[in-house]
């Protein structure tokens, strides 16, 4: 694997802006996936809350892990996959994405994409995990208000 430059972190950085105090990483088990947010604790004081019959859900003691530039450069460098909360805590966003996965995905990206070049709006298209879909990415230049975002 490659290593990761200054300026490529730095592009995604000033793209991909979102919450630092709290990001997932994407987990599969029997060909089922989904993103987990990451939690910091300590272990210890987790297996006694087990060992009393608690869950990881009811344990009191943990606070979400922030994202740090180490965790994005292993993102990048595909050592995992994380995914970021753009939802700003003042209910603002610094971009959005639209999600296509229905049979006509592609032509719904197309016509979707059509529409944001009328309207002078820069729009990216990028193929879903699955390869069954899509997702067009808008970044906005300044926080917008997520309520106008979503329409």
């Amino acid at each position: 694997m490659s290593s990761i430059i200054p300026e490529q972190l730095s592009l995604f950085k000033s793209l991909f802006k979102a919450r630092e105090d709290v990001f997932a990483v994407r987990w599969e088990k029997n060909g089922k996936g989904n993103y987990i947010p990451v939690f910091s604790y300590d272990s210890h004081r987790y297996r006694i809350h087990q060992a009393k019959g608690g869950t990881f859900q009811t344990f009191q003691d943990k606070t979400y892990k922030p994202l740090t530039d180490q965790e994005l450069i292993n993102h990048l460098a595909g050592k995992q996959v994380a995914g970021v909360y753009p939802l700003l805590t003042d209910n603002t966003s610094w971009l959005i994405a639209a999600d296509f996965d229905e049979a006509d995905w592609l032509n719904e990206c197309r016509n979707f994409l059509r529409i944001c070049n009328e309207y002078s709006i820069p729009a990216y298209l990028e193929r879903s995990r699955s390869g069954n879909g899509g997702h067009i990415w808008i970044f906005f230049e300044e926080p917008y208000t997520a309520s106008k975002a979503g329409g």
